[in-house]
């Protein structure tokens, strides 16, 4: 089972997906926060007590499984390959920028071109979902506040991204990236996933997280030297070599294309592109 966000008969739910159904547990929890600070036990136990009735997929819309107030958190340049495709020197510390929940859909949901630009580059990602709140957490100590993990198209306006130097208008164009479907419990390794992006059928990214330069107890120790980490908050752990920008000729996301971004262990996120329209 895993933990899921999504609309039905227009309400807003959080629950649990067998990837057939989704069991809300809204009633229990008020948040997708507080639940993420169970554990998973306790939230099938919920399912089975209550006698959740479950809804077929088909008949909801999938959120991003993040929260308004939850804080998300990327990570640039931190897989090896990718640094060097980029030509850039590998950095001391990791470089972080915040994005905010309204340029991500959900899973199934159009994520938008912007009219301004041709320059739209695809970004699979590995995403950790926090469970616990810290501070000053020791690398030792990481996992254990590592509630699951998720897939994100994170995905650049590579010209506005390099307006300036800093990244914040590239990154954060409404419906630009995607998020989900859902979230996997954290009983796996991550260093042995395998993140591939597709691009209308056709691999474009293909990377073992063990190519991270900054693996996730190092964010995770990192990031909270300097902020609160609460259940719910995102880190989106870097994208692999094979972005569009680099490619030649360069590679660019248009209306039309379907984006899927696949993580061994995790899910299939997937996303069509449709063109921005402005009246």
């Amino acid at each position: 089972m895993r933990i899921a966000r999504y609309i039905h008969q227009g309400q807003c739910h959080w629950g649990l997906t067998d990837e057939k159904q989704v069991f809300s547990l809204a009633s229990q929890w008020p948040s997708l926060g507080h639940g993420l600070a169970k554990d998973m036990e306790a939230l099938h136990r919920a399912v089975k007590d209550t006698a959740c009735t479950g809804i077929p997929v088909e008949q909801i819309q999938w959120l991003p499984p993040v929260e308004a107030h939850s804080k998300i958190l990327c990570v640039g340049l931190n897989y090896g390959r990718h640094v060097k495709e980029t030509g850039k020197a590998q950095a001391e510390h990791p470089s972080l920028f915040l994005r905010h929940l309204d340029s991500f859909v959900g899973h199934e949901q159009a994520i938008v071109k912007p009219a301004h630009s041709d320059q739209f580059d695809y970004e699979g990602e590995l995403v950790v979902v926090i469970g616990r709140e810290g501070r000053h957490i020791p690398e030792t100590q990481a996992m254990d506040y590592v509630a699951g993990y998720t897939c994100m198209a994170e995905n650049s306006v590579r010209d506005f991204q390099k307006h300036t130097a800093q990244v914040t208008a590239g990154k954060n164009f409404s419906c630009s990236g995607s998020l989900g479907p859902w979230i996997a419990p954290a009983d796996v390794d991550p260093s042995t996933l395998q993140l591939t992006t597709r691009l209308n059928g056709q691999i474009v990214q293909d990377a073992s997280l063990s190519d991270l330069i900054f693996p996730i107890p190092a964010l995770i120790a990192y990031i909270s030297t300097f902020c609160v980490l609460r259940p719910g908050d995102l880190i989106a752990t870097g994208t692999p070599e094979g972005i569009g920008s680099k490619r030649t000729p360069p590679l660019f996301m248009k209306g039309g294309d379907i984006l899927e971004i696949s993580i061994s262990g995790v899910g299939v996120l997937r996303t069509p592109v449709i063109n921005e329209q402005i009246s």
